[in-house]
């Protein structure tokens, strides 16, 4: 196995926590984790934590001092009497992303987490560098957003920009709109966004559109491909091949900045598009082989959304990282080999989870009921993708 690659964690990102009801659970990092420990592709020794940054060096990158000492006040368990009105003004308030004690250190060592995992590829000393607890995506400069208090996704971004001058590809495969970092970057032309999921005209946050393509310097530098409810794997990885494969040609970026939510699959509870396993073992393998192809092999991985906890996010995310180490698993799924789960993982989490766990790290596609109006998706779909590439 290949060992250019780094894994961060730290053991304070599951202090991201809103309450025991809420679909964001930290639950995810540790069953996705363990799974990788029980097929022997990574360690104890091996997760990486990040090094402290200062919260200056963290987040006035991106985010507004008001908005920052808003959640640092809204942090402290001595401040509740005053979360209603300063709560509000700021995004913190709603039943999606509720203030939470602590969530100013857990959400800052999410950002330094993916800050970690940007320097470690920026400055060679690894090529990929995977990052499971970052991929905040919807937080914007000055609120909170979507689950999202702040955007690791566009600190790391911005890092690179500042310290290394590289053009930057963010690719966004979560199923919602990755609207927070599109707008930090929407008139800068070194920043590519590159967002695929569910329309937003039935799904949060509601944009995504094609026609949003980058303002002033910044246009033509952002590509939105929203897809129609009910989607299925064939018409979401054409989608997919055709559109980001015409963008990176054009646009030439220097590192690749991917997100990994896996709620696009038909398990997800919090979406429509009825994606099976298949498209969680084709996208890092594109966007590795894309990033070789282009970037000298800089790619830095970051998760994301995902809320079908123990059936769908252990295995998506375990994909990434055994893509990223040319693991054998992966290989072997790649092949079209129907591949095993680890009975040890099977045995320790089956009682917790909800389902009944799946066997195997592909579905079995007698399990995920095919949609009707197939081919009228798909070829609304295909009208999506030639809006999106007509100028490249």
């Amino acid at each position: 196995m290949a060992s250019d690659a780094v894994f961060i964690h730290h053991t304070d990102s599951s202090g991201y926590k809103f309450d025991e009801e809420h679909p964001f659970d930290p639950l995810r990092l540790t069953l996705t984790i363990d799974l990788l420990k029980d097929v022997n592709a990574l360690t104890e020794e091996q997760l990486t934590a990040p090094p402290s940054y200062s919260e200056d060096e963290l987040l006035s990158l991106v985010h507004r001092t008001d908005y920052l000492a808003a959640v640092k006040k809204l942090s402290e368990e001595a401040h509740l009497d005053e979360r209603s009105s300063l709560a509000q003004q700021f995004g913190l308030h709603t039943e999606d992303t509720p203030a939470f004690p602590g969530m100013h250190k857990a959400a800052m060592t999410i950002v330094s987490g993916s800050l970690a995992a940007a320097e470690a590829v920026m400055s060679g000393q690894v090529k990929h560098a995977f990052h499971l607890a970052g991929g905040l995506h919807h937080a914007f400069p000055d609120r909170a957003s979507g689950f999202c208090v702040y955007n690791d996704a566009a600190v790391a971004i911005k890092h690179i920009r500042q310290t290394y001058h590289a053009r930057v590809l963010y690719i966004d495969t979560d199923v919602h709109h990755g609207d927070g970092v599109q707008w930090v970057f929407y008139n800068d032309p070194d920043v590519c966004t590159y967002s695929i999921h569910e329309t937003g005209k039935f799904l949060f946050p509601g944009t995504g559109y094609v026609h949003e393509k980058g303002a002033d310097h910044g246009f033509g530098a952002c590509f939105n491909v929203p897809l129609e409810p009910y989607t299925e794997d064939e018409s979401w990885l054409e989608s997919f091949n055709v559109t980001l494969r015409k963008v990176i040609a054009a646009f030439k970026p220097d590192v690749i900045i991917s997100q990994h939510g896996c709620d696009a699959h038909a398990y997800d509870p919090l979406s429509h598009i009825h994606c099976s396993m298949h498209i969680y073992a084709e996208i890092p393998s594109i966007i590795q082989e894309l990033a070789h192809t282009y970037t000298n092999g800089r790619w830095i991985a970051l998760g994301g959304g995902g809320y079908d906890i123990f059936r769908v996010v252990p295995r998506a995310w375990s994909l990434v990282w055994l893509t990223m180490i040319s693991h054998p698993i992966a290989s072997r799924i790649a092949a079209g080999e129907d591949v095993e789960l680890p009975d040890s993982w099977l045995n320790r989490w089956s009682l917790l989870s909800p389902y009944k766990l799946p066997a195997k790290w592909t579905d079995d596609q007698a399990d995920i009921e095919p949609m009707p109006r197939r081919q009228e998706i798909t070829e609304k779909n295909r009208h999506v993708q030639k809006i999106v590439i007509q100028d490249l």
